[in-house]
């Protein structure tokens, strides 16, 4: 509803409808006998107020007047009655004309031109331009129309972009058909001219991310990923990690910065002089709160060479925080670099599975069916691919009964396992089954680093129990796994224990549950870690409290002050104005007032907001709900009430440990951009992510399409998925 007009323009409004009425001639009289509803041709007489029916719907119905007063549409073709009051539009009109059978069957030999109409609103556009509403082509109930060439081409690279599609899709002809028949007035554009606008489209967008990164009021974190083409060329990809804050709402944000070319051979110093250079370039080197390199070679050489170089910038805690390993890159090594204990009973299963599946396929399908037990993929599993191993344990132990009946029946006991050997493999299954499952979590909407703590502690506590177990080779396989998993999980546990005592519906509760249950029997051990990371999140807070204290006095904290307008402005400005982020929110002010109160509130007691937020109960949402708490909102909510932790909230939660690593395969560029020259590249994979979310890319749901999900589909160009933004 728009805004009430004024009294005076509401008794106009009546005066001019009263006119219009009493100027208005009867158009209908009244036939004794006859229905209100009866439809009677008004009489020529005319109305200077009278609307010319302008719409081309209009060749295809006749406008009458009923009795009662209203008028309605009457198809020319199935002689149905439609509303066609002045509000009505005619939107109703053609979507009749579509489903009419008779239409159809009268159009079937008629090809008619649709002509696509582009609408200027009365306002600024996104690149400045402002006009009248504006429209072409031959259906055209606005005055003014035309059609906007530039515009149009302008759309026309963004969805070349955005989508991945080809560069030479403007030379193939039966796309040039289509736009033609869409719109005959648009002049298509060359190969060269996409890629020139692209490359715009590129640096446009780069300005746009500059701009959002340097206004973020917290720290960053970047995953570093290293690619390659099919003609071998390196790339490294690096993505920044960030929570986002704009709208009021905090969401995790992830970008990629740069897909650069890499020169072979590189070693890791070059890799880290890179890394720092382009952070530099993006005005984020003294915001990075984290690094994640596992798909990095050399990641711990150029983790050292990295901090080394940044260590100015003052890192979180002294650097103690600043390479962490993502969960599912922790378990995927755990495995991989463990199983090799189990290859003998591997081996094994593999031979017995590829020996049924390819040569008493038939039988084994028999005896399932006698033994009532429902058809499943019998699967062989994949080099280097511990998922696949997994699904050929779990479908082995799925068919025992059958493998143990054909074994019976072939006598083959060379190629079948003993019983010994199942079960080995049922343990084994076990072990596998957990972290497979495990990593089915990982890929989420928003994955904030508290997500999987408490998954990765139950891992810890099975992998000390089975190596425990009382089969040689479980043991050895558990003991090995336990070995590596405790190595790579010391170098995340801090962040993601933080990132733990940061989500209010656990606290500290985790952390001295899960370290008391895995070290049950170290009662020093599970108390000594306990107050580690306990006092070092203490430490972390104090020094949270120190870089911002000066911050606050200066802007945001002082807004009780006479000259609040610009206390936000000065936290962001960096001597230039037109850079100055000068917004200020409600949390702000309220921030202001409680350091008022503790400033003015000399003498008294008062306790910081990591005492008060650890000292009271821990949130329990509401049942059913657990597995959709939103913990950004939350902090959102109440980062008036704790202010400090509200900020390291959003930098440690931001830290990528959740995200899936691409294995090899992923990483590596299809044949198309292989052929590019590594600027293109660069300029194209990234401006297809930045323009993941641009919402004037997505369908609406029942317009006639599916909503975009973001996801790359069929025929895209960039094959960069589309994760946990």
């Amino acid at each position: 509803m728009g805004e009430r007009l004024p009294i005076a323009f509401q008794c106009m409004t009546k005066v001019g409808d009263r006119r219009g009425k009493m100027l208005e001639p009867t158009a209908i009289e009244q036939i004794a006998g006859s229905g209100s509803n009866m439809v009677v041709p008004a009489p020529a007489v005319h109305n200077p107020r009278a609307r010319k029916l302008r719409s081309a719907v209009w060749q295809d119905f006749t406008k009458e007047r009923r009795a009662d007063g209203n008028c309605v549409a009457i198809c020319n073709h199935c002689k149905k009655q439609l509303t066609a009051t002045s509000r009505s539009g005619t939107t109703h009109l053609r979507n009749h004309l579509a489903i009419c059978t008779t239409t159809s069957t009268r159009r079937a030999g008629k090809r008619r031109k649709l002509v696509v109409r582009r609408i200027h609103h009365n306002k600024s556009s996104a690149d400045g331009r402002s006009g009248e509403g504006h429209a072409s082509g031959e259906d055209n109930d606005n005055e003014g129309t035309h059609f906007d060439q530039e515009l149009s081409r302008r759309d026309l690279v963004h969805m070349i972009v955005q989508h991945g599609y080809r560069f030479s899709i403007v030379d193939d002809v039966g796309f040039q058909k289509f736009v033609k028949n869409l719109q005959p007035q648009f002049r298509m554009v060359s190969y060269d001219t996409v890629r020139a606008d692209s490359m715009e489209i590129y640096e446009g967008e780069k300005l746009k991310l500059q701009d959002v990164l340097f206004k973020i009021p917290c720290r960053v974190s970047i995953s570093v990923d290293m690619w390659q083409s099919n003609t071998q060329m390196e790339y490294m990809c690096l993505t920044c990690h960030y929570i986002d804050h704009a709208n009021d709402e905090w969401k995790v944000r992830k970008k990629i910065l740069n897909f650069v070319h890499l020169e072979a051979p590189f070693t890791e110093y070059e890799i880290a002089n890179v890394i720092v250079e382009k952070l530099h370039s993006w005005g984020i080197d003294r915001k990075l709160a984290a690094v994640v390199l596992d798909n990095c070679s050399g990641g711990e050489l150029v983790a050292r060479e990295l901090l080394r170089v940044l260590q100015p910038r003052r890192p979180l805690l002294n650097g103690d925080l600043f390479q962490v390993r993502s969960c599912a890159h922790i378990l995927n090594l755990t495995v991989q670099e463990s199983w090799e204990l189990a290859s003998d009973i591997t081996e094994r299963v593999r031979k017995m599975i590829t020996y049924v599946k390819f040569d008493k396929l038939q039988k084994f399908q028999d005896i399932s069916k006698l033994l009532h037990v429902e058809q499943k993929l019998l699967v062989v599993d994949s080099p280097d691919n511990w998922s696949s191993l997994y699904l050929m344990f779990e479908s082995a132990c799925y068919y025992h009964d059958v493998l143990v009946r054909l074994a019976e029946q072939e006598g083959h006991y060379d190629v079948f396992l003993a019983a010994t050997d199942w079960a080995d493999v049922k343990a084994l299954t076990e072990i596998l089954d957990v972290v497979y499952h495990a990593m089915e979590k990982f890929p989420v909407e928003n994955p904030t680093a508290n997500l999987y703590f408490n998954e990765m502690c139950e891992i810890h506590v099975l992998l000390r129990t089975w190596h425990n177990s009382p089969s040689t080779v479980v043991a050895k396989v558990a003991g090995q796994m336990l070995s590596k998993f405790e190595g790579y999980w010391d170098l995340t546990r801090p962040i993601m224990a933080f990132a733990s005592i940061l989500d209010p519906r656990y606290k500290m509760k985790s952390i001295e549950y899960f370290f008391r249950l895995i070290y049950a029997d170290e009662q020093f051990t599970a108390k000594s870690t306990i107050d580690v990371i306990q006092n070092t999140f203490h430490n972390l807070y104090n020094d949270y409290k120190h870089q911002s204290s000066d911050s606050w006095k200066n802007s945001s904290v002082l807004c009780y002050s006479r000259n609040s307008s610009s206390c936000m402005g000065s936290m962001y400005s960096n001597g230039d104005d037109s850079k100055t982020f000068s917004r200020i929110t409600l949390s702000d002010a309220r921030r202001g007032l409680d350091q008022y109160i503790q400033e003015t509130s000399s003498g008294q007691s008062l306790k910081s907001d990591l005492e008060m937020y650890l000292e009271e109960a821990v949130y329990r949402p509401k049942e059913g709900n657990q597995d959709n708490f939103d913990i950004l909102g939350w902090w959102k909510t109440f980062a008036a009430k704790y202010p400090v932790l509200s900020q390291m909230a959003r930098d440690i939660l931001a830290i990528p440990v959740s995200i899936i690593p691409l294995d090899n395969d992923a990483r590596t560029l299809n044949e198309y951009l292989s052929t590019m020259d590594p600027l293109t590249v660069q300029g194209l994979v990234c401006a297809q992510d930045w323009l993941r979310e641009d919402p004037e890319g997505i369908s609406i749901a029942g317009s006639g399409g599916q909503a975009n999900d973001g996801a790359p589909h069929g025929d895209e160009l960039i094959v960069v998925p589309s994760q946990n933004r």
